[in-house]
This record gives structure tokens, C-alpha cells and sequence, in this order.
């Protein structure tokens, strides 16, 4: 009978279990986002939509509204209209596909697979709107070649900046509302409806006229996206507004997702 080996008197080392760092699970996040064909479709969908806004703007309106900037701006609303559901979607995932258990077994720190998701949202919206801006900044050199359009360039950091943030939010918004319902259909539904009920509340009531303009979400985020910037009374009516409608909704998720049982 051969003797089992033992390991000398004080060679022995605990093996250490290493973490993926919050770089490499935001890479896998944006991956799961981007592998369905639900995710990858409704980002190409998103693309398509900038590049026709784009288009329209080209050949109609004005030719002084035919500049880099209008191009740019005029594309985000239609694309600020879909991203959230894109966000919604990364968070959702997990349970809609019930893979929780095997996620949250490779990392078993919850708070760090949530960063992960709404960091790998984050990345999502800024590539969208880096691609409207090279819509953008194409649809400015062909149009003065077919069109009378004005062709300039003026357009600051700050500008773009804003149109970041206004996208951001309504990503990081989405996500939210992902992370706190955990399912796909009524997050998206929620997500459209609750905002559209309280504009309509807010218009129709006098009573709530004023609230509505600290907490109507969907007008606050308004001027990020027009000229002038915003003066520190919206800048203050924006914050209040994502404290409903952003930071709520994240923080009962985050407490939902760090107490319930994956199954």
C-alpha cells in the first residue's frame, strides 16, 4: 500500500478565494444585456430611431435648425423614450430567467452585483448617445451638400454633458424601477404609466400644479436637453424629482435584493 503524501510541517498556505472586481462584473453584466435577443434588438431598435430622427431633421424644418446641435438633441428624446426599458432589462434579467442563484453563488455580495448592473447601464448610455452623436455629426456634413442647411459645429462640453446626464437618469430611473419590482412587465408598465398619471394629475389639478413642478420627473429632466442650461431653481426641482422617482425606488430594491431568498 503506498503512503498518502502530507505536506511538510509549515510549508502549508491557506488558499485565498479571489473576487472579480466590480470592472470585471460590470463587463459581465454588459454582456448579459447585450447576449438576449430582447437586449441586443432593442438597442439596435434605439440606434435605427436616432439615425431616422436624424434623417426627418435633415430634410424638414428650417435651415438654421439644421445644425450639429439640433441633430444631436432632437434624437434624444425618442431615444431617451426606450433606453430606460433597456435598464430595466439588465436588472430584471436575473429573475425573469431565474439565473439569481447562480449569480449570486459566484458573488455571493449582493450590493456588488447591483453595482455592477446599474454601472453596466450607466456604459450603455453613454454608447447610445456616443452613436447619435456620430449620426449627428454625419447628418451635419452631408446636409449642407444636399440642403440649405446652416452646417455649424457650435456645440460646448457642457452641452454634452447634459445630454449625457438626461440619458443616464432615465437609464439609472429604469433600473430602479427594475430593482425594485423584479419583473419585466410591470416595470416597464409602472415605469410609463406612474409618470404619465402624475403629468396628468399635475396639469388637470390645480392643487398640485406646484408639487408637480418639483416632482414631475419627466419635466425636470427637460432642460438638461435644451439651450440656455438650467438656472438653480430647476437644477433644484431635478434633484427633488430623483429622489422620488430614482433614488425610492433604488433604495427599496437594493433592501429587497439584500433580503430576499434566491431561489
Amino acid at each position: 500500500m503506498s503512503a498518502l503524501a502530507t505536506p511538510a510541517a509549515g510549508t502549508h498556505r491557506p488558499t485565498r478565494t479571489s473576487r472579480p472586481s466590480l470592472a470585471r462584473l460590470t463587463a459581465v453584466e454588459l454582456r448579459k444585456a447585450t447576449d438576449t435577443r430582447a437586449g441586443f434588438w432593442l438597442l439596435a431598435v434605439i440606434a435605427l430611431v436616432a439615425l431616422g430622427m436624424v434623417l426627418i431633421q435633415m430634410f424638414t424644418g428650417d435651415a438654421a435648425d439644421r445644425t450639429f446641435s439640433d441633430f444631436l438633441v432632437g434624437a434624444q428624446l425618442p431615444v431617451g423614450l426606450l433606453l430606460p426599458v433597456v435598464g430595466i432589462l439588465a436588472v430584471t434579467g436575473e429573475w425573469s430567467q431565474r439565473t439569481t442563484l447562480s449569480t449570486f453563488a459566484l458573488e455571493p455580495r449582493r450590493e456588488r452585483v447591483v453595482a455592477a448592473k446599474l454601472s453596466a447601464a450607466v456604459l450603455m448610455a453613454v454608447g447610445v448617445v456616443v452613436a447619435s452623436l456620430a449620426w449627428a455629426a454625419l447628418a451635419n456634413v452631408v446636409a449642407p451638400l444636399v440642403t440649405d442647411a446652416d452646417g455649424s459645429w457650435s456645440f460646448g462640453a457642457e452641452d454634452f454633458g447634459r445630454v449625457v446626464l438626461f440619458q443616464v437618469i432615465g437609464m439609472l430611473v429604469g433600473s430602479a424601477f427594475g430593482l425594485a419590482l423584479l419583473s419585466t412587465p410591470l416595470a416597464i408598465v409602472l415605469y410609463f404609466v406612474l409618470p404619465t398619471a402624475w403629468t396628468i394629475l399635475g396639469t388637470t389639478i390645480s392643487a398640485l400644479e406646484t408639487p408637480a413642478e418639483w416632482l414631475n420627473y419627466q419635466a425636470t429632466t427637460m432642460p438638461l436637453i435644451d439651450d440656455g442650461g438650467l438656472s438653480g431653481t430647476e437644477w433644484g426641482q431635478l434633484g427633488t424629482s430623483l429622489a422620488l422617482w430614482l433614488l425610492l425606488p433604488l433604495a427599496f430594491g437594493l433592501w429587497r435584493v439584500l433580503r430576499s431568498e434566491i431561489k
